[in-house]
């Protein structure tokens, strides 16, 4: 494959996916992660492009919501190992609410089964906790968002003003420090994000390496709403530092 083959290519999967890894593109490109690297440096300086932690994301100002099925396929590994850390983090007798992110779908499937309240507005994840005898789940109902398997809209924010939780386990598509803020790809998703992070004592964000540097279309909130972000790479010190001064803490898994 030529370079200028190699980058259009790499373009391309960018755009359908949203973001992605530079270990992701390596294997897709079959060469190796230093010429990606160098790659996405040269796509990023000619505006096709920009470089976010990890890896890269598209520039397209409209983005349709990425369907569950794909997201389910992506970072498959740094999902599940997030969703881990978050599990320890519950306890029994909680009152928590799981958004429809594959992260949260991940430990829906994980879940022990013990005395917990779980309200969502997750197909998935109320799918997953069906067979629990003692986990109370409730659905947010709502408009039916086919591509992400959730509810959304103005009755599942209505049904959010109803409850109050404990933790909020929350995911987003783009986190970006240096405005200190976490976004979603359509206002519909945020919207209802907004309404969580509302009715929550603690906030904890769910977020792989690849959703930092990120601005996505709809703002969500403040990072200064958020209590806990749990990740999976290492920080660098000038994130960390932007972490501190946000008063979050940082689990790294």
């Amino acid at each position: 494959m030529l370079a200028a083959e190699r980058y259009d290519r790499i373009v391309e999967l960018v755009n359908i996916k949203g973001s992605m890894r530079v270990s992701e593109l390596s294997e897709r490109c079959r060469v190796t992660e230093e010429t990606i690297r160098r790659d996405l440096d040269r796509l990023e300086q000619a505006g096709r492009l920009r470089r976010s932690h990890g890896g890269a994301v598209s520039v397209k100002e409209d983005q349709p919501e990425i369907p569950y099925r794909i997201r389910e396929t992506t970072q498959t590994i740094e999902k599940k190992r997030i969703a881990d850390a978050a599990l320890a983090l519950i306890q029994a007798g909680d009152r928590i609410l799981l958004d429809a992110s594959t992260t949260a779908g991940y430990m829906a499937a994980n879940m022990p089964d013990m005395p917990l309240t779980v309200l969502t507005n997750s197909i998935q994840v109320a799918t997953e906790l069906s067979n629990r005898d003692k986990i109370e789940v409730i659905s947010t109902g709502g408009q039916l968002a086919a591509r992400s398997l959730s509810f959304v809209g103005p009755l599942a924010e209505r049904s959010l003003e109803t409850y109050h939780v404990d933790k909020l386990f929350l995911s987003c598509k783009g986190v970006h420090l240096e405005s200190g803020s976490i976004s979603e790809s359509n206002e519909l998703q945020a919207r209802l994000k907004q309404k969580m992070v509302g009715i929550a004592d603690q906030v904890i964000l769910l977020a792989d390496a690849s959703k930092f540097g990120i601005r996505a279309f709809a703002r969500v909130t403040e990072l200064d709403t958020v209590h806990t972000i749990i990740t999976d790479q290492p920080l660098s010190e000038e994130q960390t530092s932007l972490c501190s001064a946000y008063h979050l803490r940082v689990l790294t898994v």
